[in-house]
């Protein structure tokens, strides 16, 4: 394999004055598109008092009203399309579990701009020429399969378009076409690491070098893991639908320090998530982005729930944010203190006795809410032995200690967690039933 490395887009390394210049341009035409095209969107700014007129510097966004899911939802399925509709080349929606799916359409132009950012995304987790990317995340309404496999084909790689499950099936092909790079949620990745280890095989042995892996929180304890498992490069790769879909950030893999964002694409900023105030970059809240590219569906001041916080560029010249490791609607207020899934993944992941497969399962006594966690013993450690026994009491200590809640830890034996083959359920809210 040639160890030659594409070359480096020159708005990744432009000055930061070209790429604000940049920015700001950009911004302005959306803002107008969107009050001229969008009768959502001129509701919402007539209601706000501002118009596009009034964005003068990039600060000024921060006086436009914010987009929320709700908004997405309310104009269910088109409404909030700023083209017509014979001019939507492809639509998109969530999975709508929790209400009406939110709907995402592409113009042509979109549907190019798209693969082109997850073209670079691949390219910055480490891509090289004639490489072989086997994509895993699901294809069909969800972003994730399509948005990887066009910036596959964009970049020049070849694309093995398998899906998720079937993942005996998915192993047999890993082994017989040798793929270089397997993009994927990270909780699937594991139950393929499960699987080669039932075959009696070694996760190490594949032609696996890279995996970028997307979709779901995962910590860098979960990175350090995979890695170990798999001889790989474990890259992290970010987006949303409402965005555009996988893309909107990528980490760089000589540097694995947070996603880099393509602000030339996606303005980025951080809020207090209960105030609603814009806060300084390196101070931690939810993530917000405005789009600066897209025609069908612009997006202003989007609320993704994502909480992070922005960090100077390192291996571009384009702004870092830390790696995602919870949402506001993922956490967990347990009597007062709140719990985050992934503060307890990475006290599970310190435990050789107990596996990364978990569940947080919320329950009520009485009139109080109680959280017991649910994890499978490591393979070939029994839930009954002396040693998951202590790793249990020993983890509950830790997160009493270090998170400040008082939970159960409930042991289950291989396959005693359901598996996903596409973003893991990590929280069940049992408190109704």
């Amino acid at each position: 394999m040639s160890a030659k490395h594409f070359p480096l887009e020159p708005i990744e390394k432009a000055s930061l004055d070209e790429l604000r210049a940049l920015q700001l341009k950009r911004l302005q035409a959306t803002l107008a598109h969107a009050y001229a095209h969008s009768p959502v969107y001129k509701a919402k700014f007539d209601a706000a008092g501002v118009h596009p007129g009034d964005c003068r510097t990039l600060a000024d966004l921060a006086r436009f009203p914010f987009t929320t899911k709700q908004d997405l939802r309310g104009s269910y399925p088109f409404g909030m399309f700023a083209v017509p509709r014979d001019q939507v080349a492809r639509i998109h929606a969530s999975s709508g579990t929790t209400g009406k799916p939110t709907v995402v359409g592409y113009t042509r132009k979109d549907i190019d701009t798209w693969a082109g950012v997850v073209a670079r995304s691949i390219r910055a987790a480490g891509a090289r020429p004639g490489d072989m990317v086997h994509i895993s995340y699901g294809y069909g309404l969800f972003t994730g399969g399509l948005g990887a496999h066009y910036g596959a084909e964009k970049l020049g790689l070849t694309v093995v378009p398998f899906g998720g499950g079937q993942t005996e099936r998915q192993i047999q092909l890993i082994q017989d076409f040798k793929p270089d790079i397997i993009m994927v949620t990270p909780s699937y990745l594991l139950a393929v690491c499960d699987e080669v280890e039932r075959a009696g095989l070694d996760p190490k042995s594949t032609s696996l070098r890279l995996g970028i892996f997307g979709a779901e929180p995962w910590t860098n304890e979960m990175r350090q893991a995979i890695e170990a498992r798999m001889g790989i490069d474990a890259v992290d790769i970010y987006g949303l639908s409402e965005v555009m879909g996988p893309g909107v950030a990528s980490e760089c893999v000589e540097t694995k320090d947070g996603p880099t964002i393509w602000e030339d694409h996606f303005y980025p900023e951080i809020i207090d998530p209960d105030t609603g105030a814009v806060l300084p970059d390196g101070a931690s809240g939810e993530l917000v982005f405005t789009s600066l590219t897209k025609e069908a569906l612009p997006i202003i001041r989007y609320r993704t729930r994502d909480l992070t916080r922005l960090l100077p560029g390192t291996a571009r010249t384009m702004r870092r944010m830390e790696k995602i490791t919870g949402r506001s609607d993922d956490m967990m207020i347990i009597r007062g203190v709140n719990v985050f899934p992934t503060q307890i993944e990475e006290l599970i992941l310190k435990r050789a006795e107990l596996s990364p497969h978990y569940q947080c399962l919320l329950l009520r006594e009485g009139p109080l809410d109680s959280l017991k966690v649910a994890i499978e013993t490591a393979p070939g450690v029994s839930p009954d032995s002396t040693e998951a026994r202590a790793a249990a009491r020993l983890l509950q200590h830790e997160i009493k200690v270090f998170i400040g809640s008082s939970v159960e830890i409930e042991l289950k034996g291989e396959g005693g967690i359901e598996r996903s083959v596409g973003k893991a359920r990590r929280v069940v809210d049992l408190r109704g039933k």
